[in-house]
């Protein structure tokens, strides 16, 4: 079976600037043919193309016909400091000038590089959790967004002398990390079947007599990820039962995993006759990504995630999604500074870029008592 992870062709890339670096591999060396490679890395030829080909503008290799690819003459004697960030800004330039000679704006152009760099985040190590004094830590923990980049990088650049950290642990595990003083902040978007409530009856459940603040982050749509033109006609959370659909999950304790399997318990559909139900995965992105390369045909997730993989998108269900502080946290300078970027009109666009938000939540407070 094929390997899933996310931008796997980065990852092999990754392993040759490695050995290359480490001196392994020496100006001259030869290459595994993309036949090896491929079956060395259980994918596909096409993935360890796209490989070589990066390798290959970056000057590290160099292919010749009948000869296979090795490594370039020169890969190991890297241009000076302000040349190669020349180079990189000129990249980054011909970028924003295609994305608005295409028609986009700003604000797509920068969150189309914030959503390539949240992939490529997934595939590298987590980073150490921030050890900073706590008026001047912010560790966030729960639920999956593609704006928790572009928030974090913005807050970031407001508070360079803040430390910060990213755990993806689903809305209950959040919400406990929270409660374990683990966390200063946790993502939630947890409905409630009994009161038809978002986030408050958990909040209550988890964290009981402690005051805590619910800052709204964005009201966002939820539904199915089907490939682009839905061959598979899927109208409803019904259709995931049907024999030839192949479904994608999250991971238990994520707010989606809990909407789904409450609908599953009021139409009463065995988690079991669902092919693919047992498959979890931590974020939209490697949700929308399964369904993208004809892993699964259908997926749970946000809209934004669909739209950034070229999916189609059916909705199903509108989401109400908060981060959730103590009151304590609530007072520190790094918390208000967050509440001020998220009200910012520079994220404001950005979200709205992403595609599937609403603002009517975004920097909305609540307390629970």
């Amino acid at each position: 079976m094929e390997r899933s992870e996310p931008l796997l062709y980065l990852e092999i890339a990754e392993s040759i600037r490695r050995r290359i670096a480490a001196g392994e591999l020496k100006p001259g060396d030869k290459l595994p043919s993309v036949r090896d490679l491929a079956r060395q890395w259980n994918c596909t030829p096409g993935t360890v193309n796209r490989a070589y080909t990066l390798l290959t503008q970056e000057g590290l290799v160099a292919g010749r016909r009948g000869g296979g690819t090795r490594v370039a003459p020169n890969a190991l004697q890297p241009e000076p400091p302000a040349w190669r960030w020349a180079a990189l800004v000129n990249r980054a330039e011909r970028f924003l000038l295609d994305a608005l000679a295409s028609g986009f704006t700003p604000a797509q152009a920068e969150a189309a590089l914030g959503l390539a760099v949240a992939h490529w985040q997934e595939l590298r190590a987590p980073l150490p959790a921030p050890t900073g004094a706590p008026e001047n830590r912010l560790r966030f923990a729960g639920s999956h967004d593609l704006a928790l980049a572009a928030l974090m990088r913005l807050l970031a650049e407001q508070q360079p002398a803040a430390t910060f950290s990213v755990e993806y642990s689903g809305s209950l595990g959040g919400l406990m990390a929270l409660a374990r003083g683990e966390a200063e902040v946790a993502g939630i978007h947890l409905w409630d079947a009994e009161t038809d409530a978002y986030n408050v009856p958990f909040v209550r459940r988890v964290l009981p007599g402690r005051r805590v603040l619910l800052l709204g982050l964005a009201g966002r749509a939820l539904g199915l990820m089907v490939p682009a033109g839905n061959p598979q006609n899927v109208q409803t959370v019904h259709d995931l039962a049907h024999p030839e659909t192949r479904f994608v999950n999250r991971q238990l304790g994520s707010g989606t995993r809990t909407w789904l399997d409450a609908q599953l318990r009021q139409l009463e559909i065995a988690p079991e006759t669902i092919v693919g139900y047992k498959r979890a995965e931590r974020t939209h992105v490697a949700v929308a990504q399964a369904v993208a390369q004809g892993e699964a045909t259908v997926g749970l997730g946000i809209q934004a995630a669909a739209t950034a993989h070229g999916l189609a998108f059916i909705p199903l269900t509108h989401e109400q999604y908060e981060l959730a502080l103590t009151a304590a946290v609530w007072e520190t300078p790094v918390a208000q500074a967050l509440a001020a970027t998220l009200r910012s009109a520079h994220f404001r666009a950005l979200l709205l870029s992403l595609g599937g938000y609403d603002l009517a939540l975004t920097g909305q407070e609540r307390w629970v008592e």
